[in-house]
């Protein structure tokens, strides 16, 4: 699938899933280094790995937040590939990325099967919005083969789901749920299961989805199973009521440190980093970017305040 077509499945139906879209030479990098993050699946179900421990009783205990302590993982949350295609989905050249987080679950560790909802709730302080240059979007990307017996996500298409209002966002399967301010439905939507489609694919897959759009997580049944995942939310720059993450709460940490150095400059604009050619940049902010960001070639910065090219971002 193009980026065209992939573009004319999110429309219509508020997700597209691409099997395989990270080439396995190019997921293989961040791949070989899970373990600085996350037990294998023999050392948690065998209990060997220390860190098993954390992941017991809480479907979101196996969350670690960017920066990531593998710098090749930090890189995988913006390849070229995944920016693209959000620039394809929000139609927008101009996005940031708010929020990136690893995801290990493993077999009989929690309860991974949840209620179908929206994520609007924890994305944004306002509602999802389908103008250009306000719009969302959330990305599964499958580190490992995600199987259905490995808890896929499943989706409902917003054809069937597009009436339905913004309050409740949960929908559980059967009646007698409530609670939370009327934000959990007291009445069952069988229906809703009866449409979802599984998003179980290979390595290297990418799920994108609105953040209108319905979903839940699924339980892993395969026997010492273990799944490995990202979870990665982009929005277009003016979308600034769109937050989970603040970037600069995190960065003065170490791997903060290992990825900008690494990084590419698009990658850094990615994070809020103003591009050459803006008013930002002059001698002295150039100079004691020098101090904080030694590993940093800042070149494309000072070629711009060099040729006095200044007074609007460049593109």
């Amino acid at each position: 699938m193009d980026l065209d077509d992939a573009r004319r499945a999110w429309r219509t139906h508020g997700f597209v899933v691409l099997p395989g879209f990270i080439p396995a030479d190019e997921l293989a990098p961040a791949v070989r280094e899970l373990g600085l993050l996350f037990p294998s699946p023999e050392g948690f179900h065998d209990q060997g790995d220390a860190r098993y421990e954390r992941f017991l009783g809480d479907e979101f205990a196996g969350i670690d937040a960017f920066p990531f302590a593998s710098a090749e993982l930090s890189l995988l949350a913006v390849h070229p590939r995944l920016t693209r295609l959000a620039e394809a989905l929000l139609e927008d050249h101009d996005i940031r990325i708010y929020s990136a987080e690893a995801w290990a679950k493993y077999t009989g560790a929690a309860d991974y099967d949840q209620v179908m909802h929206r994520d609007y709730l924890n994305h944004t302080v306002l509602v999802p919005s389908d103008a250009p240059g306000f719009r969302q979007l959330e990305m599964f990307v499958y580190l490992a083969d995600v199987p259905e017996e490995l808890g896929p996500p499943h989706l409902v298409s917003r054809t069937r789901t597009a009436d339905l209002p913004a309050r409740p966002n949960w929908y559980p399967r059967v009646d007698g749920a409530g609670g939370e301010g009327g934000f959990v439905s007291p009445s069952g939507s069988p229906e809703l299961y009866e449409e979802e489609v599984s998003a179980a694919g290979p390595a290297g897959t990418v799920v994108a989805f609105r953040l209108d759009t319905f979903h839940r997580g699924t339980t892993l049944t395969a026997a010492r199973g273990a799944r490995y995942s990202m979870h990665l939310n982009y929005r277009s720059a003016g979308a600034e009521w769109g937050q989970r993450q603040a970037w600069a709460d995190r960065s003065h940490e170490p791997a903060w440190y290992r990825f900008v150095e690494r990084a590419s400059r698009r990658q850094l604009e990615l994070f809020g980093f103003p591009p050459p050619g803006h008013p930002f940049w002059t001698p002295e902010t150039l100079a004691a970017m020098a101090l904080r960001y030694p590993g940093l070639d800042l070149s494309p910065w000072r070629d711009e305040v060099r040729s006095g090219r200044r007074g609007s971002p460049s593109r």
